[in-house]
């Protein structure tokens, strides 16, 4: 693709002389791996030298052997492994001034004065205590003779950059901390197994998960498995909550409910600063109801197994910022840390963070009354809720998604909390135009979280042809507002009935969409519900595939996603799985590039590499397909390596939908709901309705939620080959290139300002107008 003048590419920037040092401290974390696998790539790749400190600070003061020069291939195979491969210990002596004495000595020994440490907020603040009395040290050093006056001068200062690894997103300025996304994986894993039995023995189980001070992975596993009750450290609840939460309880046995869950977070207290535990809870329980009640503690189990899809992205992201910031950085710059906010790696000082973190009362990015309202009637809504009964439709559009269900399962019980009446119509827009509609209770959508597909039935089915059935349809039942939730079929859906609104008065009410798709084509919106949950099954497939080859003579895989004509899932699937060339239709390519990725993956394997991983794109070339590339890679690789292919197919769209996706499903559609009753509000005057023609595409767009028209998409949107003109993972590719040892050019325009933590907010912007 061409390369605009005005841009920034990393070519510019050499680590030749430089020498970085990596190191993970404190609790391990899922997909520490893969950021100390881009840190030494990258950092290799500028051309620094690249050191592992092992067993973190206590290594440091150690020294010896357990600095070690990094290499390639010594990163190899470790990207989906959990834990981290160089240790992590917790040192006290580093916290004396005598212990970063030994640790400078051992740095300067190795002419090391970049570091990237990985770790939590008590790991980073010692890293800048250490940045900040390093001039200090080496004088010392030089005082008692252990360095020369030479060696002070020539590694006078210490920079810093920091990357958060923590399962329980706990620091400021950033979205999410590397370990998260995998730890709340563990935690609905074991949710997901523990339902069934409880359901078969009508149990109430009582679960306890990590979150000594941030009640986030509690707050997010009730949300993704649709728990009773919630208890975490920064929402003490309210005295007299024993009583409520048995109340709940015994009304949702009363309903029929064979299982109760309370997820309960290691911190949480009452307002009177006490402990509130698993026990209490159990026997509080037995006590009141009699319930046969069970407690399960998750414990380590958390922080162990594979890192999720987006935890090894997220990882691999930080890492090869990281090194650019370390490139970069002066002598008068602040240590940082590289953040994550939106779909931007961003920088932030490091101090800005862990001051803020000091309060262990961090700004998250999700509203706690999402879950509140997930488990309870009681809406805390920003307005009144409305008295006159509005009927609002919901229906699923296109091909299934994770998800989706747990889109709808929110929409309905929000609606229902805000007093309207919820409707259901199943498959889609023809079972709209042939009247498959039928009002939907809270309890008929008990439990639809964790389950895939759609269960309200969809089809492909576009609704131009049938708008006089649809819009009878809609005086049948008085739908006064539309809930889509789909892919692309539904984004040309809602466009179609915005066309028939000059014709039928029925479709003058509020619809809006919410993209629900794994191919993630949707204009307007940088990530659909469903992408997650298929990223991690190309992620988990790939690992199997390459696991297979363990132990036997060289091989390559050629692996063939989904997607249609959009690259997202073949390109950051890739990303995840240390892909060795991936082929999309958005960046076309022919026999030329073709046969240099062959030659560049031979010269790989005549080294110490034993699997190779090329991913294909559906649509990516009618000529070059699957099989076409399969047989060229067997054919040039006679000798050196030889060829299986996989075509994975629909299992990217199987499965239970991954926490991610529960959580943003759940969330996105309780905004929609918001939006539609506070459009229902403004519309309704004086006993009647007097619409404005609202519609829009709801979706998230970098750092900022946005409710935007579906006329302002078009110019956005390639509707020959169903995919938006700009996608914001098309800069991924050259990073994926990079830690696969091509010679390219990535684009660092959007990197090095060191923002604030003070301006790194998720906004929300109604961008709405008159269509």
């Amino acid at each position: 693709m061409a390369q605009p003048d005005n841009k920034k590419f990393f070519e510019n920037l050499s680590g030749a002389g430089k020498a970085i040092a990596v190191l993970t401290s404190g609790g391990d974390a899922q997909g520490m791996n893969a950021a100390v696998r881009a840190v030494v790539r990258m950092g290799i790749y500028v051309g620094a030298k690249v050191y592992f400190i092992h067993e973190g600070y206590q290594g440091m003061v150690d020294g010896g052997d357990n600095i070690k020069e990094a290499t390639w291939e010594s990163v190899s195979s470790m990207l989906q492994v959990g834990g981290t491969v160089i240790g992590s210990a917790r040192c006290m002596e580093f916290r004396t001034h005598e212990g970063r004495l030994k640790a400078a000595h051992n740095l300067v020994q190795h002419g090391i004065t970049n570091l990237c440490v990985i770790g939590g907020d008590g790991s980073l603040t010692g890293a800048n205590l250490f940045r900040e009395e390093w001039s200090s040290l080496l004088a010392k050093l030089v005082q008692q003779g252990m360095i020369s006056d030479d060696a002070a001068e020539k590694y006078s200062a210490l920079h810093i950059v920091g990357m958060v690894g923590s399962i329980d997103n706990d620091f400021c300025g950033t979205d999410m901390t590397i370990g998260t996304d995998s730890a709340l994986h563990r935690i609905i894993e074991v949710v997901d197994a523990i339902m069934t039995t409880a359901q078969s023995h009508q149990r109430t189980f009582v679960l306890e998960v990590m979150g000594r001070h941030c009640g986030y992975l509690a707050l997010v596993s009730a949300l993704a498995c649709g728990a009773d009750w919630v208890l975490i450290p920064e929402m003490p609840p309210e005295d007299g909550w024993e009583e409520k939460m048995c109340e709940k309880l015994s009304a949702n046995r009363a309903g029929r409910k064979r299982l109760n869950i309370i997820i309960v977070a290691e911190g949480a207290i009452d307002r009177n600063n006490k402990p509130i535990t698993t026990e209490h809870v159990k026997d509080l329980v037995v006590r009141s109801l009699g319930f046969d009640t069970r407690v399960t503690i998750l414990g380590h189990v958390q922080r162990g197994g594979t890192p999720s899809a987006f935890d090894r992205i997220l990882a691999s992201r930080m890492g090869v910022e990281a090194v650019l910031a370390l490139l970069e950085t002066t002598a008068n710059t602040p240590a940082c840390v590289v953040s994550l906010c939106g779909n931007q790696a961003v920088r932030l000082p490091l101090m800005e963070c862990v001051q803020m973190v000091c309060s262990r009362l961090p700004t998250r990015r999700m509203p706690v009354y999402v879950p509140v309202c997930a488990r309870t009637r009681e809406w805390p809504c920003a307005f009144s809720p409305i008295q006159s009964n509005f009927n609002v439709a919901v229906l699923n559009v296109g091909a299934p998604a994770a998800g989706m269900n747990a889109a709808v399962r929110s929409a309905v019980r929000v609606g229902i909390s805000e007093g309207h009446k919820m409707f259901a119509i199943n498959d889609g827009f023809e079972g709209f135009y042939k009247g498959q509609i039928k009002e939907i209770k809270w309890g008929a959508v008990g439990g639809w979280t964790g389950q895939g597909g759609s269960l309200l039935g969809t089809k492909r089915t576009l609704p131009a042809k049938y708008i006089g059935k649809i819009a009878e349809q809609i005086r049948k039942y008085n739908i006064n507002a539309l809930l889509v939730i789909g892919g692309f079929e539904a984004y040309l859906g809602i466009a179609e009935l915005l066309a028939a609104r000059g014709t039928c008065e029925e479709f003058c009410v509020p619809m809006i969409m919410v993209p629900a798709t794994v191919s993630n084509n949707v204009p307007g919106s940088d990530l659909s519900i469903g992408a997650d949950t298929a990223l991690n099954a190309i992620t988990d497939t790939c690992d199997r595939i390459k696991q297979s080859a363990s132990g036997t003579k060289r091989r390559v895989f050629i692996i063939e996603t989904m997607g249609g004509y959009c690259g997202y899932l073949a390109s950051v699937g890739g990303l995840a799985a240390g892909a060795d060339a991936v082929y999309i239709y958005e960046e076309p390519f022919d026999i030329r590039e073709l046969q240099s990725n062959v030659e560049h993956l031979t010269e790989k394997m005549k080294t110490s590499i034993q699997r190779g991983l090329v991913l294909r794109n559906e649509n990516s070339n009618v000529n070059y397909t699957t099989d076409f590339i399969y047989q060229l890679y067997s054919e040039e690789g006679k000798g050196v390596f030889d060829c299986r292919k996989n075509i994975l197919g629909h299992m990217q769209q199987g499965g239970a939908p991954s926490p991610f996706d529960r959580n943003f499903g759940t969330k996105i559609a309780a905004k929609a709901m918001q939006w539609i009753s506070k459009k229902l509000q403004e519309s309704y005057r004086q006993g009647g309705f007097h619409f404005v023609s609202i519609l829009v595409l709801w979706g998230s767009c970098r750092n900022v939620l946005l409710f935007q028209p579906v006329t302002q998409l078009k110019d956005q949107t390639d509707f020959i080959h169903r995919i938006p003109k700009e996608q914001w993972w098309l800069k991924l590719r050259p990073l994926m290139k990079i830690l696969a040892k091509y010679k390219t050019s990535y684009d660092v325009s959007d990197s090095g300002q060191l923002e604030h933590v003070v301006c790194n907010r998720t906004k929300e912007s109604d961008t709405t107008t008159t269509i």
